[in-house]
């Protein structure tokens, strides 16, 4: 069965509906903020899944679509997911090299390493073009009542200042993070 029809399927799932019905007006106030696309992702394997997405006319072509895959070591939600998965994951993303999808793409392992211990410690991913020329991505982590990065809010962009909206991705990302600890303590 292909990841596609697995998250269609997964879609049916009541247990997996809070995450998309609790990100959505969050997602929205941001879109409404940036007029940037915003994106929900969460781990699957060694990608990163598209949950949900909310598109901008006229903003930066992307090559993700809701159900569509990410790679973790070229994305900012992909980076964000992986920097807090563990060292197992890690091993397995960088085992048989690191795909260049652009100049900027991460391709070393020990740059990737780094670049992770970086976003654990700012509480962000930040990317520049490493998945696509012309895209610039900040994404934060949405977290469960135990403090578990569960997945990844992102907005996607042609502004190499992306990086300025930081504080907004995470506000978003706390506020879906609140939503689903309400849901937890129900």
């Amino acid at each position: 069965m292909t990841g596609l029809r697995l998250w269609e399927l997964g879609t049916l799932n009541p247990r997996g509906l809070p995450l998309r019905v609790r990100a959505m007006p969050v997602m929205e106030d941001l879109h409404a903020a940036t007029r940037q696309h915003v994106q929900l992702a969460v781990l699957d394997g060694t990608d990163a899944l598209v949950v949900e997405r909310i598109s901008a006319a006229g903003a930066v072509r992307v090559v993700s679509q809701i159900g569509g895959r990410l790679p973790l070591h070229a994305s900012a939600a992909g980076q964000l997911l992986l920097a807090h998965a563990g060292e197992e994951l890690f091993t397995e993303v960088t085992r048989s090299g690191l795909v260049r999808f652009t100049p900027r793409t991460i391709t070393d392992p020990a740059a990737l390493r780094l670049t992770l211990a970086e976003c654990r410690r700012t509480g962000v991913a930040v990317v520049h073009e490493e998945m696509s020329p012309g895209a610039f991505s900040v994404a934060a982590p949405v977290t469960d009542s135990k403090g578990r990065v569960v997945a990844a809010v992102s907005v996607v962009s042609v502004d190499a200042r992306t990086h300025l909206l930081a504080p907004a991705v995470v506000l978003a990302g706390r506020g879906i993070s609140r939503g689903l600890d309400s849901d937890a303590a129900r």
